[in-house]
Parts: C-alpha cells; sequence; structure tokens
C-alpha cells in the first residue's frame, strides 16, 4: 500500500479559506484548490504592491513553490487518465512581458494565443469554451458564458484539469444498496456503496477521514465531522494538517454514497470576503504582465466530482478575465506660486530665456 504525499500546508490553508468563503448553508458544492490555485498564483507572480500583498496573504508568500507542488501534481505517467490546459489568450497590441508568458508556458498543457477581443470576442469565448471542453472530456463545455468576453477583454488566463481515478480495491457493485442519509432537508434512502479492509484512517479536531486509494497515486479523503448534524461545519486547515499527520492503516467498515456535485462560482465576491479585492480594482498593479494597467474583471470557475463503484471523475477549468483598468485621478500637487521664483522659456535643446521674479509687476491682463 503506497502513502501519498501530505498536502503543503499553504495550500491546505488556501483551499480551506476559500472554502468557507463558498460554503452555503445546507447546499453542496464542489471547487478545484488546484485549478483556482494555479490561475491566482500565476496572476500573485506578476503583481505588485498592495494586489500582490492581498493574493500572497491568502496563497502564502512561497508562489513559486506552490505553483511547482501544483505541477507536480498533475504531472503525467504512463495509464494516467490526466490531461490539464493552462492558456493565456492576448490581444496582438497588448505587449505581454515575456517573464510571464515565460510562467504560463512552463505549465503543463501550456499555450500562448493571440485573440481577437476587439474583433470577434463571442468567437474567441466559443473557441477557448471547445478547448476547455475537449480537456475536461466534455463535463465543462461553457465555461465562459455568454458576454463574459467583450471587445474591452484584454487579456485571458485560463486553466483546465480532468482527472478519472480508478480505486485501487473497487467497489462491488452488488454490495451497493440503498441506505438512510441524514440531509439537511430530512432523512431519506441513497444509494451507498460498502467496503470492509484496511484503509489510511485518522481522526483529529472534531473530524474522522478515510482515503481511499486508487492508481498512479490519486487519493480520495472522505472527511466525516463527529458531531452528528446535518449542517456541515467549515474544516479548518488545522484540522486538515492534523488529520493527513494521522492516517494511519486501519480495519475500516466503510458505507459511502455514490454522488455527484457540480458546481458553478464566481469568485470575485468570495475573495473579496478573504481580503483579496484590490486585483479587481482600478488601482490593481499587475506590473509583471504588461505595462498597460490591467485587472481583473471576472473570475469565472466550474468544478465537477462524480464517484462510484470503479472510481472517481473529476473536472474543473477557471478564467481570469482582464480589462485596462481605468485611470485612477491623483491628488494635485499644490503649487502656490506665492513667493520669489525662477522661469525658463525654452525650445527644444536651448534655454531661450532664465530668470528670477521676486516681485512681480503686473503688465496687465492680455490683449488681443
Amino acid at each position: 500500500m503506497h502513502v501519498s504525499t501530505q498536502p503543503r500546508t499553504d495550500h491546505l490553508a488556501f483551499a480551506a479559506a476559500l472554502d468557507r468563503a463558498l460554503t452555503r448553508e445546507g447546499a453542496s458544492h464542489v471547487w478545484s484548490p488546484h485549478s483556482v490555485g494555479t490561475v491566482l498564483g500565476l496572476l500573485a507572480t506578476a503583481a505588485a504592491a498592495r494586489t500582490r500583498d492581498e493574493l500572497v496573504g491568502l496563497l502564502g508568500e512561497d508562489l513559486l513553490g506552490q505553483l511547482a507542488a501544483l505541477d507536480e501534481a498533475v504531472a503525467g505517467a504512463d495509464g494516467l487518465d490526466l490531461a490539464t490546459l493552462n492558456g493565456l489568450y492576448v490581444p496582438d497590441d497588448l505587449p505581454v512581458r515575456a517573464d510571464f508568458m515565460d510562467q504560463v508556458r512552463s505549465r503543463g498543457g501550456a499555450e500562448v494565443e493571440s485573440a481577437g477581443f476587439r474583433d470577434d470576442p463571442d468567437g474567441v469565448r466559443e473557441r477557448i469554451n471547445a478547448k476547455v471542453g475537449d480537456v475536461t472530456r466534455g463535463l465543462i463545455p461553457r465555461l465562459l458564458p455568454f458576454g463574459s468576453v467583450s471587445p474591452d477583454t484584454r487579456l485571458l488566463l485560463v486553466n483546465a484539469l480532468w482527472v478519472k481515478m480508478v480505486w485501487s480495491d473497487p467497489f462491488e457493485t452488488s454490495d451497493t444498496r440503498e441506505r438512510p442519509f441524514h440531509a439537511p432537508g430530512g432523512r431519506h434512502s441513497v444509494p451507498t456503496m460498502h467496503r470492509t479492509g484496511r484503509m489510511p484512517y485518522a481522526s483529529a479536531r472534531g473530524w474522522s477521514m478515510v482515503s481511499l486509494e486508487g492508481e498512479h497515486d490519486l487519493t480520495l479523503d472522505v472527511l466525516l465531522p463527529d458531531a452528528p448534524k446535518p449542517s456541515l461545519p467549515p474544516v479548518t486547515a488545522e484540522a486538515l494538517t492534523a488529520l493527513y499527520q494521522g492516517l494511519r492503516p486501519t480495519q475500516v467498515e466503510l458505507a459511502l454514497p455514490r454522488f455527484a456535485v457540480d458546481t458553478d462560482s464566481a469568485l470575485l465576491e468570495p475573495l473579496a470576503e478573504l481580503g483579496v479585492a484590490e486585483f479587481a480594482r482600478d488601482t490593481a498593479r499587475f506590473d509583471g504582465i504588461s505595462e498597460e494597467p490591467l485587472k481583473v474583471d471576472a473570475l469565472l470557475h466550474q468544478s465537477v466530482l462524480r464517484v462510484d463503484e470503479k472510481g472517481a471523475e473529476g473536472a474543473a477549468a477557471t478564467a481570469a478575465v482582464m480589462v485596462m483598468a481605468a485611470a485612477v485621478p491623483v491628488a494635485p500637487v499644490r503649487f502656490a506660486v506665492d513667493r520669489p521664483f525662477v522661469v525658463v522659456l525654452r525650445r527644444r535643446g536651448a534655454v531661450l530665456f532664465l530668470g528670477r521674479v521676486t516681485d512681480p509687476v503686473d503688465p496687465g491682463p492680455a490683449q488681443d
């Protein structure tokens, strides 16, 4: 039996924080910390000033180390059913810094392409949706809804991910049977899979966790709060860390519902709740992307996860839609000439007149 690598603590902290902001009482949801983290991480590497500080506050200081860990998690292997896309789409008239293009090109499934937002925004939208749909095997056919790409769009940064895992020890379909499930809306029966055997198990900080191992080092962790309440509490980074550190092979009698979750999320508001708002304002600083002032106009995310007796299949996609930031009014510098001063009248490379005025003599109003 293999032991999976424990996720980085900064990645767990980011995942737990945004998951808390995305949680809605009584509702299921799924999202991809990998996909969202990749897009935000790339933006953070090119951000400056307060824009960078807020992103680093959420993601952690070691941006390049975290991006490298995310890349390693989706590295290909023989027989692994996994596909990824990291796309940068820009118009020909936007000068993009070479370092940022290199950051995107170094990711798996990378492509940097020209995009005619001004002339054919909907054509660009459909082309990118088709790419995402292909990578996600049709599970996410329309990441970019109608109107999300406009002639004002200046840059699109897109990540997509699809993976299919096969259990190392599959559930027997014949063992699946109806079993009561205590949902927020009341108790009802759901098709539930069953398996008994030795599995990685941990219990810590009010949670228990079983890890279902698959081929190619893929693992699905199932967390259950100790308190038997329909309302699901938020899981903290500290709880996740303690659970991963506490995993031990244990004899477990497991009953797990088959399930599918599909969630479409707009992320600007949840991120603002976490203190990441500057990147969507006119004062945003993405100096590492372009000399043109840019801000994030929309951050769209979709995710799908399905689990059955054979394994699990997941797909996710994230798009950062960027536009030109408006010129921000700057408080004027006070320059009141109320004491002796110097004047220069010049043309090209020559000073034509140089004077010092200690007590102005009024020549009278300008004459026509």
